[in-house]
């Protein structure tokens, strides 16, 4: 009976036979999709452009087909049809061409915009420890970033090099005895608080406490 049993259920059409057909085309259905999607992966253009949104540098050709394994030409192809692309549909960025490899960069014709952007939208960010060593060279320049390190009581070095790259400060010589660097605020910095000079600048001495004289000769 069992040994029957056994043999009808490898035999018999209604339960071997239908129980592996229906097992074999469930494991086709699953394993078919997943390798084809596999092979296939992203397009030529969107794995291009995927790259170059992360890079820092422009990428040769050669290096694109190698690591997608695409023929050269039809990468170089690819590469103009993009910045063709680009070009045509007026956008805010360009793929360009330069320096042996290919790149994306803002558009000439919006570099106003973005430096409007980079600068003013910055500024409005500045720390607390950037405000007070900006207030520091406002009031006490030209002076040297150990003078300002003095008196802030703390180093100012990394402040008051965010402050140059953003436009506020500037080099004004050196001390004539320590030869230490000095920097002043910039016409910028005018503009950007809306004065004509550094005489416009608020009266300092409503704000400081009634032992400054002391003050002065600790930070000496």
């Amino acid at each position: 009976m069992r040994s029957g049993e056994l043999g009808a259920g490898i035999d018999g059409e209604p339960e071997g036979s239908g129980a592996e057909s229906l097992g074999g085309s469930e494991g086709a259905g699953v394993e078919e999709p997943g390798a084809g999607e596999k092979a296939e992966g992203p397009g030529l253009r969107a794995a291009i452009e995927a790259i170059l949104m992360v890079v820092d540098e422009p990428v040769a050709e050669v290096t694109l087909a190698q690591v997608l394994e695409r023929p050269t030409h039809e990468v170089v192809a690819e590469l103009r049809a993009l910045a063709a692309e680009y070009t045509a549909a007026g956008r805010g960025f360009e793929l360009r061409d330069v320096a042996g490899g290919w790149r994306y960069y803002t558009r000439a014709d919006c570099a106003s915009v973005v430096e409007r952007f980079v600068r003013d939208g910055q500024q409005t960010r500045l720390t607390q420890a950037a405000l007070e060593t900006l207030a520091v060279v406002a009031y006490r320049q030209p002076v040297s970033r150990a003078r300002v390190a003095a008196i802030r009581g703390v180093n100012s070095d990394g402040v008051m090099r965010t402050l140059v790259a953003r436009g506020l400060v500037e080099e004004a010589g050196t001390d004539p005895e320590s030869q230490a660097v000095l920097y002043r605020t910039s016409s910028y910095f005018l503009e950007r608080l809306g004065l004509k000079d550094l005489s416009e600048l608020p009266e300092l001495a409503p704000f400081l406490p009634d032992d400054v004289e002391n003050l002065e000769e600790t930070t000496k």
